[in-house]
């Protein structure tokens, strides 16, 4: 299954789950929300190192893409937060060597980010929190743009911080910008036998359309109360 039909499916689950919900049920303290987003991914990439040989540097590409976060509250200020998307980026030579080359490679991948979060109160409709956390990429369906060889992208792992805010617009709808800072790196192992170190560093800057409820509103039930 490609990669969009995975997170049209995806998107079209969470959507279900809102309707699902009876109307009345959205709740601006509830303990779940679901946002629906835009998101541009700017890298701050740079290639550290190359071999056997210094070939020159190589960048990834900017990208805007869907994603889909989704939040549990554990009180009214503690929650954790679970990120994701799919896309598709390029590397593409920028100096030396490598610059010469044009596009390099291509892969899909899997990025999702998990973060603990501290939201403030007492500003009303105005919803600021801060996070930190983790991120894992997961690279697959690599493509190599060099004649005869393939190549191979090694999982990712870094430290992320996060800081956004919501604007509640009642009944749990909501309007947010969230921002996302994460550190890490890859590598890039060619079958020819170069292998390139990338550090990636991506910035996420995502404008959301959140929805806010309790879960046991979910399946017809009032046992946990709302948070308050």
């Amino acid at each position: 299954m490609r990669a969009k039909t995975i997170w049209i499916s995806a998107a079209a689950l969470v959507m279900g789950v809102m309707a699902a919900v009876p109307a009345q049920a959205g709740d601006s303290s509830g303990n779940f929300q679901a946002k629906l987003g835009v998101t541009g991914i700017i890298f701050d990439d740079n290639t550290t190192s190359t071999s056997p040989v210094p070939l020159g540097t190589a960048e990834v590409n900017d990208t805007v893409i869907p994603t889909l976060a989704l939040t549990y509250y554990l009180t009214n200020n503690w929650a954790v937060e679970l990120f994701c998307c799919f896309a598709q980026v390029n590397v593409d030579g920028k100096s030396g060597q490598l610059g010469s080359l044009g596009k390099l490679a291509s892969t899909w991948v899997f990025p999702p980010i998990l973060t603990a979060q501290y939201h403030f109160d007492g500003m009303g409709p105005i919803k600021p929190y801060v996070g930190a956390g983790v991120q894992w990429i997961h690279y697959f369906d690599e493509k190599s743009n060099l004649a005869g060889s393939s190549v191979d992208f090694d999982d990712s792992w870094g430290f992320v911080l996060q800081g956004g805010v919501d604007y509640d617009l009642g009944q749990g709808w909501s309007l947010g910008i969230d921002v996302k800072k994460a550190w890490l790196d890859t590598e890039l192992n060619y079958s020819s036998g170069v292998s390139a170190k990338h550090d990636l560093d991506p910035l996420y800057v995502t404008a959301n359309l959140g929805y806010r409820f309790n879960l046991s509103d979910l399946f017809g039930s009032r046992s946990v109360e709302p948070l308050k």
